[in-house]
């Protein structure tokens, strides 16, 4: 029995004490949802400060649930919010006796004396609450990946859309005086004075830039045009020109088309060389040569392309806010709207109302990061029913009208000779043969304008419409290959085999 240890009160109280602080509580702050429910009782600015940040789920202790409900059905009514009238809300809704009865719902007042820093005391309960929801769906992610029985696929949606749900519910901002918004706008315009050039991104488009002064941060702007209209084409050699040229870092998500797919074209636009050869592989010397030189760029270029099929909502903020913050990208495209999920498989069949979702996310991500994001985007099929110039309309914006109100920018990309024409249908009906109209049908912050721009099908390329193109372009029509000694002669050989027979791309 020489085991046998003696008693000591003393170190058994120390290791209930070690015990305790090994063990987990829910995050909670108790005495600050008393303080708060205190101080909406006896304070009506206390009611003001908190009424939108608050709800009833985020109070830990179920008492403070009830009684919160029962200030915010006082609220809603425009009633008077005190003692009195929340313990009678109470008794009408069956819960006083639950709470504690009208005792507690007194000692609560008189915990607080004013209504000062209630809001902030509200900020830390609403925190406490978001770190038990990340707790809760945690463990049931954990318990579901144990279960063989459930899809893998429908396990990371499921968890991605509470997650989602967390923030689109939880983080709110608050308001700011008009003092530091003129005192923000004003440092802006004096840093805008001060710097050369434009005031957003560069699109590498000239009249486009002089119309836009760049893409604006946090703009959402839609790119919208039939199939076949060169949607992203324009976007590659946006994309290219802001990166190679101006060496802006951008994002593209492609739901379309792979990763090797969209640098082939961009290798196409670089090079002068057509995409076709490129697909085939049958390159002339000099070609290869071109390939060689030319492609360094390219590679250099901070140009971050991403093609993970059906995209949801959450997926695209999660990796454009990491794109943001690790490689300081400038502008976020997508290619296209319409392929983008909203984040929740078990759709309700409203696909207008999935994409008026995806719609409005687009623009609050575009305020969050502060950067332009740019998104591709179907027309229906009303285009072709119409007859004439078949120009479109933001009416023709597939799927939903939210497109038109959530955008800052809506614009169409709109080729002639697409529908068999030859002609603009202006006064001097001039040749439209190789050329493309950039339509901006909407600008909330600034003028409308048609755009006229050079488009190579062979190259899926787009330029500045230059003067006297129409010309030298039907002139050009008959020679069907550059030759060697031309790429020898001059930098821009490549530049001139656009010249070669336009196909749509």
């Amino acid at each position: 029995m020489d085991t046998v240890k003696s008693f000591n009160p003393q170190k058994r109280n120390m290791g209930t004490v070690i015990n305790l602080e090994q063990g987990k509580l829910p995050p909670q702050a108790v005495d600050l949802e008393e303080v708060v429910l205190g101080a909406m009782m006896i304070d009506k600015k206390g009611v003001d400060d908190v009424i939108d940040i608050l709800h009833a789920d985020v109070f830990y202790k179920p008492a403070h649930q009830h009684i919160y409900t029962a200030i915010f059905r006082l609220f809603e009514n425009s009633e008077p919010i005190d003692i009195l009238t929340v313990t009678n809300q109470l008794r009408k809704d069956e819960k006083l006796d639950i709470v504690g009865g009208d005792f507690y719902i007194v000692s609560l007042t008189q915990k607080v004396s004013s209504a000062a820093h209630i809001e902030f005391h509200a900020r830390i309960i609403l925190q406490k609450y978001i770190q038990r929801r990340l707790i809760t769906i945690s463990s049931e992610i954990i318990n579901n990946a144990y279960d063989e029985t459930v899809d893998v696929f429908d396990l990371l949606d499921n968890a991605e859309t509470k997650l989602f749900d967390i923030t689109q519910g939880n983080l709110k901002k608050s308001s700011e005086a008009a003092e530091n918004l003129v005192s923000q706008a004003l440092k802006k315009i004096e840093e805008i004075s001060n710097q050369e050039g434009m005031s957003g991104v560069a699109s590498g488009f000239s009249k486009l830039d002089d119309l836009t002064s760049g893409w604006q941060p946090s703009d959402l702007v839609i790119i919208a045009a039939r199939p076949g209209m060169g949607k992203t084409a324009f976007v590659m050699s946006m994309a290219k020109n802001m990166a190679i040229d101006f060496d802006m870092p951008v994002a593209i998500f492609s739901l379309e088309m792979s990763s090797v797919q969209l640098i082939t074209r961009m290798i196409s636009s670089e090079t002068g060389i057509s995409s076709e050869k490129l697909r085939k592989g049958n390159l002339e010397t000099y070609e290869w040569e071109a390939l060689n030189v030319k492609v360094k760029n390219l590679a250099k270029a901070p140009i971050f392309i991403d093609d993970t099929p059906s995209l949801s909502v959450f997926d695209l903020r999660a990796k454009a806010r990491r794109l943001v913050s690790q490689h300081g990208v400038r502008v976020v495209v997508i290619d296209y709207l319409q392929l983008m999920t909203a984040g929740n498989n078990k759709s309700s069949g409203n696909r207008e109302q999935e994409i008026s979702t995806i719609s409005r996310n687009l623009k609050a991500l575009a305020k969050e990061l502060e950067v332009p994001v740019i998104a591709l985007s179907q027309l229906s099929r009303a285009v072709e029913t119409r007859g004439g110039s078949k120009r479109p309309l933001l009416s023709d914006l597939r799927e939903s009208g939210a497109i038109e109100q959530d955008a800052d920018i809506v614009s169409f990309i709109y080729r002639p000779e697409y529908y068999g024409l030859t002609e603009w249908d202006d006064e001097e009906r001039t040749p439209c043969e190789g050329q493309a109209e950039f339509i901006v049908a909407k600008h909330r912050n600034g003028g409308l304008d048609n755009i006229k721009m050079k488009f190579i099908g062979r190259l899926a390329k787009f330029t500045d419409l230059e003067e006297g193109f129409a010309t030298e372009f039907q002139s050009s029509m008959n020679q069907d290959v550059i030759s060697p000694s031309n790429f020898a002669s001059t930098n821009d050989a490549f530049g001139k085999m656009d010249n070669d027979e336009d196909v749509p791309f």
